[in-house]
């Protein structure tokens, strides 16, 4: 497999046993996944305390958009050889345990083995509307440094797709990304497409 990055939602357990639940990127190191979330944030904390994780792979983006937006209440159920609960409903999970740790003052790398995975209904496909959520999604966690300008210019492409493609799923999600970059402080004032 590459070194590409795919996009999925990762869950992880706080100190207090409950789960965190958030999009992440990963890399396939061989048999291994690669996991490099940014510091500071609540996955890498909690992965540094709890070595284990799960991988889920869905295609209701509202999960994506969900998860940076506060719309984070996405039911779970409990896994099979990790005590990190994997997302319900999801097509398919993989359950990680951290093998090795490399630090790094940006993005700390977890090299993680597979120990359980399950596929649970068939991948049927990403439509455009939902690709364009999971990309907005992306600029969406990384508004604090992005220029305004360009992520105004991203959004009213993606809208593009939003606009032509979406079904309620996606039009939800969609408005959850466009109301987060009008509330954040740098971006709020950029004209952002609505989509539909």
């Amino acid at each position: 497999m590459g070194d590409f990055i795919r996009e999925a939602v990762i869950s992880t357990r706080r100190a207090d046993g409950t789960v965190h639940l958030t999009p992440l990127g990963y890399r396939m190191r061989d048999e291994r996944v690669l996991l490099a979330p940014f510091h500071p944030s609540q996955t890498l904390e909690n992965l540094r305390a709890h070595p284990e994780a799960v991988l889920n792979f869905t295609d209701d983006v509202r999960v994506f958009a969900g998860c940076l937006t506060g719309h984070r209440n996405w039911p779970t159920e409990a896994s099979s050889q990790v005590l990190v609960p994997r997302l319900a409903g999801s097509l398919a999970h993989w359950e990680l345990t951290v093998e090795s740790f490399r630090e790094d003052p940006l993005r700390p790398e977890f090299l993680c083995r597979v120990v359980f995975e399950a596929t649970h209904r068939a991948f049927t496909g990403h439509n455009r509307a939902q690709a364009a959520v999971i990309e907005a999604s992306v600029l969406v966690s990384r508004l604090d440094w992005l220029d305004p300008a360009e992520v105004a210019g991203e959004f009213a492409r993606l809208g593009v797709m939003v606009a032509k493609t979406a079904g309620p799923r996606e039009a939800q999600a969609w408005s959850w990304l466009v109301d987060a970059v009008a509330a954040h402080p740098r971006h709020g004032h950029a004209a952002i497409g609505g989509g539909r």
